[in-house]
C-alpha cells in the first residue's frame, strides 16, 4: 500500500482488501452492464423481421443505443466525486436495469427505440468502474487496473453476442416458444442480472481505501461535490482533455459500433450465410461477432500495462507516444478488415483490429488519471463521453442508404487514422510544484515512500 491506502499491486486471488473487493465488483458489474446493453444486439435480426424495420431504423436503433450514454457519463462522473462510486454504483444497475427487462414490452419501432435509448444510459457504468479504481490504486499500476477491469467489463460486449442466441434457441427449442416471446424473456433475465448485482455492489464495496465518502465527509477527509458544471467547465479547460475526447471516441466508438453491428453485418453481407437456416445463422454470426468482444480477456489489460510500463520510463510522453502508436495500428485494421469480402480473410482481419481497438481503450485510460486528479470523475466522464459521441458518428454513416457497410467501415478506418495524431498534442503539464500540491516541503519529501515519490513525477493540476 501507498501512504494514502492505495493498492500498489494487484493480487487477483485476493478478495479481502477493500481495493480488490472493488477491483472484482467493478468488473463484474461492468461485464454484466455491458451484456445488458447490448443483449439484443445479436437478436436484432430477429427483432428486425418481427417489426419489419428498415435499414434506416435499424441505424437509428444503433445511434439511440449509445446517445443517452454521452449524458449519462457526464452526471455520473460527478455523482462520483460528490456521492462515491458504491451508491452511484447501486443506483446506476438497479435503476438501468428497469428498461432493460421493459425492453420486452416493445412492439413497434419507436417503442423499440425509445427503450434502447434508456437502456444506453447503462453503459455510464464504465465511468464509475474507472472511477472507483482510480481511487483504488497508485499510480504504479493504475493503467494496469483501469484496464484490465475496463477489458473484462466489456467482455459482456463479446459474451452476449454467444449467450442471448443460445438463450433464445433453448427457449424456442427446448420449451417450445416463440422467437418473439424468447428474446424478450432473454431481456428479463440480462437486467434481473443487474439489479441483483446493484445489491451486492452495495454491500461488498466502499468508496476509498480509507471508507466511505459519507464518513469520510463527517470527519473532514474529503469534500463534497462542486457544481456539476463547474468540475465539468475545470476539466474542459484543458485541451489535453478534449484530445482524450476525440481519441477515445476513435477507439471506444468504434468497439461500441462494432458491438452492434457485428452479427447483422455477417448476416448480410456474407454469402455463407444465406445457406443457413435462420436460427443456425444467427447463433454462427453471433459466435463470429464474439471474437471481436472476446480479445477484451486480455489486450485492453496488454494496452494498460504497456501504458504504465511507458509510463514508469518515460513520463506521460511514454503513454502518450504508445497511445498514438495503438490507435494509428486501430485505423489501418480497420480498413484492411472493411475490405475483406470473404469470412476466410474477414475473420483473422477482425481479430487484429479487435486487438488494436482494445489496447488503444487501455493506453488511453492509461493516461487519463494523471490529467487532473481534482477533478478526476469530471475528466472520466468527458473522456468516456467521447467514446459514446464517436459511437454515434459512425451510427449515421451505418444507418445511410448511398453506402454500403463495407464503404462505411473505410471511412471510419480513414477516420481513425487522421484522430491517432491527435495524441502527439498530450504533454505533461505542471502547474505548482509537487511539494506544493501536496503540502509538503522538500525535506519532507525525501522521506515519502517510492510510490509516493513515483506518483509526484505526474501532473496532479
Amino acid at each position: 500500500m501507498d501512504p494514502e491506502g492505495k493498492a500498489t499491486r494487484i493480487e487477483l486471488g485476493n478478495f479481502s482488501t477493500p481495493q480488490m473487493r472493488a477491483f472484482h465488483m467493478s468488473w463484474i458489474a461492468f461485464f454484466l452492464c455491458f451484456f445488458a446493453w447490448f443483449g439484443i444486439a445479436p437478436l436484432i435480426a430477429i427483432v428486425r423481421d418481427e417489426f419489419q424495420l428498415t435499414k434506416d431504423q435499424v441505424g437509428w436503433c444503433i445511434i439511440g443505443s449509445v446517445s443517452a450514454t454521452f449524458l449519462a457519463r457526464l452526471v455520473v462522473g460527478w455523482l462520483c466525486d460528490g456521492f462515491g462510486p458504491r451508491i452511484t454504483y447501486t443506483c446506476l444497475l438497479i435503476v438501468g436495469s428497469l428498461p432493460v427487462m421493459a425492453i420486452g414490452l416493445a412492439h413497434d419501432f419507436l417503442s423499440l427505440l425509445i427503450l434502447r435509448v434508456l437502456i444506453g444510459a447503462i453503459g455510464a457504468a464504465f465511468v464509475i468502474t474507472q472511477y472507483h479504481t482510480s481511487q483504488m490504486f497508485a499510480g504504479n499500476c493504475v493503467g494496469t487496473a483501469n484496464a484490465t477491469v475496463a477489458g473484462w467489463g466489456n467482455l459482456g460486449g463479446g459474451v452476449t453476442q454467444l449467450v442471448m442466441p443460445l438463450v433464445v434457441a433453448v427457449l424456442v427449442g427446448t420449451f417450445g416458444l416463440t422467437h418473439a416471446v424468447s428474446w424478450r424473456l432473454a431481456m428479463v433475465f440480462a437486467g434481473a442480472l443487474c439489479a441483483i448485482t446493484g445489491v451486492a455492489y452495495f454491500f461488498l464495496t466502499q468508496d476509498a481505501p480509507q471508507g466511505n465518502n459519507r464518513a469520510l465527509r463527517a470527519a473532514g477527509k474529503v469534500r463534497g461535490a462542486a457544481p456539476l458544471g463547474e468540475t465539468i467547465a475545470a476539466a474542459g479547460r484543458d485541451h489535453r482533455v478534449w484530445a482524450l475526447f476525440l481519441i477515445y471516441g476513435a477507439c471506444f466508438g468504434v468497439e461500441l459500433t462494432i458491438d452492434n453491428i457485428a452479427a447483422l453485418y455477417f448476416f448480410d453481407y456474407f454469402p455463407y450465410f444465406q445457406q443457413l437456416d435462420s436460427s443456425q445463422a444467427l447463433r454462427t454470426a453471433g459466435f463470429i461477432a464474439a471474437m471481436f468482444g472476446g480479445m477484451n480477456l486480455f489486450m485492453r489489460t496488454i494496452g494498460g500495462l504497456i501504458g504504465d510500463r511507458c509510463g514508469n520510463r518515460w513520463g506521460v510522453s511514454g503513454r502518450v507516444k504508445w497511445l498514438f502508436l495503438a490507435l494509428f495500428g486501430e485505423g489501418i485494421s480497420l480498413m484492411l478488415f472493411s475490405q475483406a469480402t470473404t469470412l476466410l480473410l474477414a475473420i483473422p482481419l477482425l481479430v487484429l483490429l479487435a486487438m488494436f481497438v482494445k489496447v488503444s481503450n487501455g493506453a488511453t485510460y492509461a493516461v487519463v488519471p494523471f490529467i487532473n486528479r481534482r477533478c478526476l470523475g469530471a475528466v472520466s466522464g468527458i473522456v468516456g463521453a467521447g467514446g459514446n459521441a464517436g459511437a454515434v458518428l459512425l451510427g449515421f454513416l451505418f444507418k445511410s442508404e448511398a453506402i454500403n457497410w463495407h464503404t462505411a467501415l473505410l471511412l471510419a478506418g480513414v477516420g481513425v487514422t487522421c484522430v491517432s495524431f491527435v495524441a502527439l498534442t498530450i504533454s505533461e503539464r505542471q502547474t505548482a510544484g509537487a511539494g506544493a500540491v501536496l503540502g509538503r516541503s522538500t525535506p519532507e519529501l525525501a522521506s515519502v515512500g517510492w510510490t509516493e515519490r513515483h506518483a509526484l513525477r505526474w501532473p496532479l493540476n
